[in-house]
């Protein structure tokens, strides 16, 4: 599905760009050019574009032209409008009152799928169980009516994989039409029309929904039926057959089926229970999960074996998968037993504990040995990777990869509350006393669940004090219509209301100086006839005079204050610099941008973003930038000319990167040279970068030494994108990799410009806006490494700040004829290969390039290549010569197993990701998520770090495909002849376009996870032709939700992407009551029906 924000964006860019308006018929050609595509408004459920562009009145205004054709103009819109006008209220606010009340969101940032965090957690409520009578009839009330049961009182372990016992008078499995439901239906919402007429995008906690993920954490399994009366000592036997088998230990969820197996019977569930008490016949570890099918079962331990289960006490523990970790060290184990302590000594333990700490969000076990030494210079004892179970008091064990025991994510003990509440901000203006008092009469205000917020921002005495009011529904909408409240219980007759006394730290209603407005306010200071106020839903204080104050009725109590207080992520050693607070005054006061909020505390830890543009702007990293000393920057002078210079990197788009002799470089070399004594120095765990955000500036290593690096993305919460800032090289490392800037260094360093100097060869006719791979290949083997470079600067884009020059290899810069720009433009390796792309982005995307990514290597980051390039220029090839040949497929891939369903009938926890209409959309299983999150950062740095070969493509061939930034499991749906490959994600259940550049072969170690895209259809509603109407009801309903799924029916296939389901869907997100999805559908096309 078409990203509606996504594309508002775009056409509004078109518009922008020309002020006289755009045709309606050039609307289409100037959108294809920007983004490679026609606007997509079919996708988005609208026959024509002229109706998609009627429904987008914030950002297009249609009028007629001359001609009498229709013309496209930009327009403000609302949220424009409004933002225009708090601004302008909000520079002024101390003399007209509160600002102009703003009740719009900004859009949101385009969602990425690995901003999910990748830990397990619970799983969605269960719907009661009275919804599935229902669907064939038998139960008295509809599927939308409220009921307070959940089907966890059938569930012990809460989970929504499946319930455990059959509901009462159950029917007889048959898909249900409308004729067939109860007559009683649940009160359909008047939303309906207004979703139908106006496409309403997507509610931002609804769009947001899978960055707070209550995710389960095991596939549902087949439900265990109950038996007769079983011999214990029959099954004792058969159980020691089977753990001789797997002397390595099984999952207790797989031993049900081996039995089955091996001995054509049901295990009895039985004996299920009283595994734990057969010490005898087998040990049983519990790894910190919740849910009892997910134990681990092992051959019983010899009497010299010290290693023990996990006590079950650790049964209730958020639910992980486990693996059995006894395959890392099964050969070894019984030798190196005895010797191996029984626990942690305390001082090891503190120094893992404190590491963990640093990592909230997991840490893998592999990393852990080098991590150790680099950060305590003392080696970690063996022992503790063979015996993972002795650290199961201070962290839970997680195995996200089937199959693969070797592999762990270990998870800190900590008790966080995500939802912690935000308290009032008008204590920080009053007394103590007043602020116990008022907290016991206005509830505290609730951080948004949103990761991105929209906020108004009032002001900033410093960076850890901003003043901002989160934007929306609950927030600035219930203030509004308790002002409009106040306005009518106040104009009615105040003059019983007047506060004469009136104290510090007193909360009162005081009517504003130049409006009819009646607002909510706490006495800060009492003078002779004039009062100091601070507004405590709007965030700034003024000076009244007595007659304006008035009583503040106990109904007006009920609504948190609205004015409340953030810290910005990265500024907190610089929040009273007077540079800072200007560019952050110029740049955000009086605002509307979005949030992301880095930590729930009572004073939330913020990055904010400026959306209204056309490329988002990172506050905290513009405000850190007015910090940097610009006498230090690499100069740019037209005709200069620098010897002895440096080219770190060279990019698919001919881009380059040098460094050039400065003061600035001088500095920054002696600076990075203390970094290394610190470090050397230091043993601490300090330097660990714990909580990473784009923006933030670190530590990472490049060639063997440490290096200054711009986060720059984000794929979950353990793999990022970095910029070598003053080498100009992006690379993909896991976040253990970085390292805060040393604090005595902190400011030298950030004061530093960046000493990249962008530049692109002068004089070059750039054909099709990519070089040839030749080309590339060559200037690199040419430029990198050597060291005897010069440059000419031909002239200066100072608005891109980028330098067209001259590029030599001696100190010969005087004749232009000698430079490789000429000996490129005479060779024929400049020739531009039809339809070859080296990189299907434009400029700006070119870091992301994947030969970029490698020549970098993962801890050290040194280069590949290293001494062997040669440090004068290779000899130029022919264009037919071309370094390797296109290759050839990839031996037969062993495809993953099928994801694992539950029994028909039965219920699973699914995310909705992509939802066409009732007939057909796309789902994943919600408790393996977090799986898919850890494999697609895995393939992350894997797939960047790969030299870029030629692949060979053919349909229906399963690879690995680069979309934006992120690798994808996908299939090769057709090969057009541009060079461009039609492939659907596996995963995700999309289709792309992609170039043929951007295609790797997929390793056999990304096949365990099974596919997590399942097509699905609707039960309950009859198979139609859905109108473009009923699409968008269901799209806004389903499409980006966790939802539960109860399955009605399999339609197998040869292939796992062939296969289908056909379930109901459930949504349980209000706790009141459940929300069947083919009652919705059912009503609406009755009414539909009835209309017509």
């Amino acid at each position: 599905m078409a990203d509606e924000e996504l594309v508002k964006k775009m056409i509004r860019a078109v518009l922008q760009s020309s002020k006289s308006g755009v045709s309606l018929s050039d609307l289409q050609v100037e959108y294809k050019d920007l983004t490679g595509e026609l606007i997509p408004h079919k996708q988005m459920g609208y026959a024509t574009l002229d109706a998609l562009l009627h429904s987008m009145p914030s950002v297009v205004k249609l009028d007629k032209g001359q001609s009498g054709e229709v013309v496209c103009h930009a327009t403000t819109g609302n949220e424009m409008a409004h933002i225009a006008k708090l601004a302008a209220r909000q520079r002024t606010a101390k003399k007209t009152g509160r600002p102009q009340m703003v009740n719009c969101q900004m859009r949101v940032k385009p969602a990425a799928p690995l901003l999910l965090n990748a830990k397990p957690r619970t799983s969605l409520r269960q719907p009661d169980h009275r919804g599935r009578l229902g669907r064939g009839g038998g139960r008295g009330g509809g599927h939308g009516d409220s009921r307070t049961g959940s089907m966890r009182d059938s569930q012990p372990d809460g989970k929504g994989g499946r319930p455990h016992n059959t509901p009462p008078n159950t029917p007889t499995r048959k898909p249900s039409f409308p004729s067939e439901r109860s007559e009683k239906r649940m009160t359909l919402p008047s939303r309906f029309q207004k979703e139908v007429h106006t496409h309403l995008s997507r509610n931002s906690k609804h769009t947001l929904a899978p960055y707070n993920l209550n995710e389960n954490t095991t596939p549902a399994k087949p439900r265990l039926p109950h038996s007769a009366p079983y011999s214990p000592k029959l099954v004792q036997s058969r159980l020691q057959e089977v753990l001789n088998k797997h002397s390595n230990g099984l999952w207790v969820s797989k031993l049900p089926q081996l039995y089955r197996e091996h001995y054509k019977q049901e295990l009895p569930s039985e004996a299920l229970k009283d595994l734990e008490h057969w010490t005898h016949i087998c040990t049983v570890e519990k790894p910190c999960s919740s849910k009892p099918q997910e134990l681990l079962l092992y051959p019983a331990k010899e009497s010299s074996q010290t290693s023990a289960p996990t006590p079950t006490t650790h049964d209730k523990s958020p639910s992980h998968h486990k693996k059995p970790q006894i395959q890392r060290s099964s050969s070894t184990s019984k030798l190196s037993s005895p010797a191996s302590p029984k626990a942690l000594s305390p001082e090891l333990k503190q120094k893992l504990g404190e590491l963990l700490l640093k990592y909230s969000s997991g840490l893998w076990a592999h990393a852990l040995p080098k991590l150790y030494q680099d950060t305590y210079k003392c080696k970690l004892p063996e022992f503790v990777l063979d015996q993972l179970n002795l650290l199961s008091d201070i962290c839970t064990i997680d195995y996200p990869m089937p199959d693969n025991p070797k592999r762990a994510i270990l998870y800190a003990k900590v008790v966080e509350d995500e939802n912690r509440n935000q308290s009032g901000l008008a204590g920080s203006k009053t007394k103590e006393t007043a602020e116990l008092r008022l907290s016991q009469t206005v509830p505290p205000l609730v951080i948004p669940k949103e990761e991105y917020p929209s906020v108004l921002v009032v002001e900033a005495s410093d960076t850890n004090n901003v003043i901002l009011r989160y934007i929306g529904e609950g927030y600035s909408k219930e203030q509004e219509k308790l002002e409009d409240e106040m306005r009518e219980f106040y104009g009615q007759d105040n003059t019983k209301m007047a506060l004469t006394s009136p104290s510090p730290g007193q909360l009162t209603a005081v009517r504003a100086e130049e409006e009819e407005e009646i607002l909510r306010a706490q006495v800060c200071e009492v003078m002779a006839d004039k009062v100091k106020v601070y507004y405590v839903d709007h965030g700034f204080s003024e000076v009244i005079s007595k007659s304006k104050v008035l009583e503040l009725h106990e109904k007006f109590y009920r609504l948190p204050f609205q004015a409340t207080k953030c810290r910005l992520a990265g500024l907190e050693s610089f929040s009273h610099e007077q540079a800072v607070l200007k560019r952050f005054d110029s740049m955000a006061t009086g605002k509307i941008l979005l949030a992301e909020i880095l930590e729930r505390e009572e004073v939330p830890l913020v990055v904010l973003y400026d959306t209204s543009q056309d490329d988002d702007i990172n506050i905290n990293a513009a405000c850190m930038k007015a910090l940097q000393d610009r006498s230090l920057e690499s100069p740019l002078k037209v005709n200069s000319a620098y010897m002895n210079v440096s080219v770190t990197s060279v990019c698919s788009d001919g881009t380059i990167y040098c460094q050039v002799p400065s003061r600035g470089l001088t500095k920054l070399n002696e600076i990075l040279e203390k970094t290394e004594n610190y470090f050397h120095s230091q043993v601490t765990s300090e330097s660990l970068v714990s909580r990473p955000f784009c923006g933030k500036i670190c530590l990472a290593r490049y060639k063997g030494k440490w290096s200054r690096v711009e986060i720059t993305n984000l794929h979950g919460s353990r793999v990022l994108d970095i910029l070598f800032v003053d080498i100009g090289v992006q690379a993909s490392v896991e976040v253990i990799e970085l390292r805060e800037i040393p604090p005595p260094l902190l400011r030298d360093l950030i004061s530093t410009p960046t000493q990249a100097l962008k530049c692109c060869l002068a004089d070059l006719p750039v054909c099709g806006g990519a070089w040839t791979p030749d080309a590339v290949q060559w200037l690199r083997d040419t430029v990198l490494h050597c060291s005897d470079c010069s440059l000419k600067i031909a002239k200066v884009d100072e608005n891109k700040r980028l330098a067209h020059i001259y590029l030599f290899t001696s100190k010969n810069f005087h004749d232009t004829s000698c430079s490789l720009n000429q000996q490129l433009a005479d060779s024929d390796l400049w020739n531009h290969q039809k339809d070859v792309f080296l990189s299907s982005r434009g400029p700006l995307k070119a870091l992301n390039a994947p030969t970029i990514h490698a020549t970098i290597q993962t801890s050290n980051l040194s280069t590949d290549k290293g001494d062997k390039a040669p440090h004068t220029p290779k000899k130029l090839s022919p264009l037919g010569s071309q370094g390797t040949p296109p290759g050839s497929p990839p031996e037969k891939l062993a495809l993953p197993p099928l994801l694992e369903l539950p029994e028909i009938g039965q219920n699973m926890d699914v995310f909705i990701s992509v939802a066409c209409h009732p007939g057909h959309f796309v789902l994943q299983p919600w408790q393996d998520m977090y799986k898919l999150v850890v494999l697609m950062g895995e393939m992350i740095l894997h797939y960047n770090k790969m030299e870029e070969k030629p692949l060979k493509v053919e349909k229906n061939q399963v690879c690995a495909a680069k979309v934006e930034n992120n690798w994808y499991r996908v299939l090769v749906k057709g090969v057009l002849t541009n060079g461009l490959v039609s492939v659907f994600q596996l995963d995700y259940g999309k289709h792309e376009l992609v170039s043929s550049t951007q295609l790797r072969p997929l390793t056999q170690e990304f096949c365990q996870l099974p596919f997590q895209a399942i097509t699905a259809q609707l039960a309950g509603v009859k198979p139609r032709q859905w109108s473009e109407e009923a699409s968008i009801v269901f799209r806004n309903h389903v499409e980006k939700k966790p939802l539960v799924a109860q399955l009605e029916s399999v339609q197998e296939a040869s292939h796992p992407w062939d296969r289908k389901v056909v379930i109901y869907l459930v949504d349980t997100s209000q706790e009141e009551r459940d929300i069947w999805l083919h009652d919705i559908m059912a009503e609406f096309t009755d009414e539909m029906t009835n209309a017509a």
